[in-house]
C-alpha cells in the first residue's frame, strides 16, 4: 500500500495535476484572506473559508478524475488487478495520496490565523476548528469524486460528473426548501429515492432480482408508514436533504463557532463509505 501511495503521489506533481490542485485553492484563499481579512481588517480565518469552498466544485474534480478512469482509458487496470496487495490496499494507497495533496494546501492555509494574530486578535480555536472542518469535507469530497471516477472511462466525464454532484450538494439545503412539507410530497420524494436505490444496486452487483426487490420493500415501507402515521412523513424530505448537505457542517464550525463533532463523525463515515463503495466498484469490474 506505502509503495501505491508513493507512486500515486509522485505522478500527481510529474502530471502538474497535484499543482494545479494547490495552486487554484491558494489563489483563492489569498484572494479572500485579502479581501475579508487584511481589507476589511476581519481577524476571523474562518470567513474567508466560508466563500472559498465553491473551488472544491473545480479543484477536486481536477484531481480525482484520473484516479481511476486514465487506468481504465488506457487498460492499465488490468495491472491493477493482478497485483498482490488486494483491491482495499489499492484504492486507499490512491486515497491517501490525493488526501496528502489536499493536506498540503491546509497546512498552508493554516499560516494565516497566525499571521492575523500579528494584527488583532485571533480566535486560534475556532480558526483551526474550521480548518479541521474545512480538510474533513475536502476529504469527503474526494472519496466521492473517486467513486465517481470508477465509473467511466473518460476523465473529463468524471470530472463533469463529480462537479455537478459537488454543486447538487451545496445546493441541497435550497433544493429542500421548494419541497412541500405534506405528507404526500414526503412519501412522493421517498418512492423516488427508492428507486434510485435500486439503480444504484443493479450497476454493483448486476440483478435485478435483488434491486427490485429492494425497491419494492422500500417504497412499501414509505407506503404503510403514510397510511399508518402520516404526520411523521411530514416535512421529513425536506430535513432529510438539509441534514445531508455536507458543506452545511463547515458552516456549523466557521459561522458559529461551534466544534460539532457529529459533522466530524458525518464527515468520517461519508469518506468510508464512498472508500467502500470504489473498492466494491473495482472488484466487481475484476470480477467481470
Amino acid at each position: 500500500m506505502f509503495a501505491q501511495y508513493k507512486k500515486e503521489l509522485k505522478s500527481y506533481f510529474c502530471n502538474m495535476t497535484g499543482a494545479v490542485f494547490i495552486a487554484l485553492v491558494l489563489i483563492l484563499t489569498g484572494v479572500f484572506a485579502t479581501a475579508y481579512n487584511f481589507k476589511g481588517r476581519y481577524p476571523m480565518f474562518e470567513l474567508a473559508l466560508n466563500q472559498i469552498v465553491f473551488v472544491f466544485f473545480l479543484a477536486v474534480p481536477i484531481l480525482t478524475m484520473r484516479s481511476f478512469a486514465e487506468e481504465r482509458s488506457t487498460k492499465t487496470d488490468q495491472l491493477l488487478y493482478s497485483l498482490p496487495l488486494g483491491m482495499p490496499r489499492i484504492v486507499i494507497g490512491k486515497y491517501l495520496a490525493m488526501i496528502t495533496v489536499n493536506a498540503l494546501t491546509v497546512l498552508v492555509m493554516c499560516l494565516y490565523p497566525l499571521i492575523l494574530g500579528r494584527y488583532g486578535e485571533v480566535n486560534y480555536l475556532m480558526s483551526y476548528s474550521a480548518l479541521l472542518a474545512y480538510f474533513l469535507l475536502g476529504c469527503a469530497l474526494i472519496a466521492i469524486g473517486m467513486f465517481i471516477s470508477t465509473l467511466t472511462e473518460s476523465q473529463v466525464i468524471s470530472a463533469v460528473i463529480s462537479c455537478g454532484v459537488f454543486i447538487l450538494l451545496y445546493f441541497l439545503p435550497a433544493i429542500s426548501d421548494f419541497i412541500p412539507d405534506s405528507a404526500s410530497a414526503s412519501l412522493i420524494c421517498f418512492i423516488l429515492l427508492a428507486v434510485i436505490i435500486g439503480l444504484i444496486i443493479y450497476q454493483f452487483i448486476k440483478n435485478s432480482t435483488v434491486s427490485i426487490t429492494v425497491t419494492v420493500l422500500l417504497s412499501c415501507a414509505c407506503v404503510i408508514l403514510y397510511f399508518v402515521k402520516s404526520e411523521l412523513m411530514e416535512g421529513l424530505f425536506p430535513s432529510l436533504l438539509q441534514h445531508l448537505s455536507l458543506f452545511d457542517r463547515l458552516y456549523t464550525f466557521s459561522s458559529y463557532g461551534i466544534f460539532d463533532v457529529t459533522g466530524i463523525v458525518y464527515y468520517l463515515t461519508a469518506i468510508c463509505l464512498f472508500v467502500y463503495f470504489t473498492v466494491r466498484s473495482m472488484e466487481k469490474r475484476r470480477l467481470s
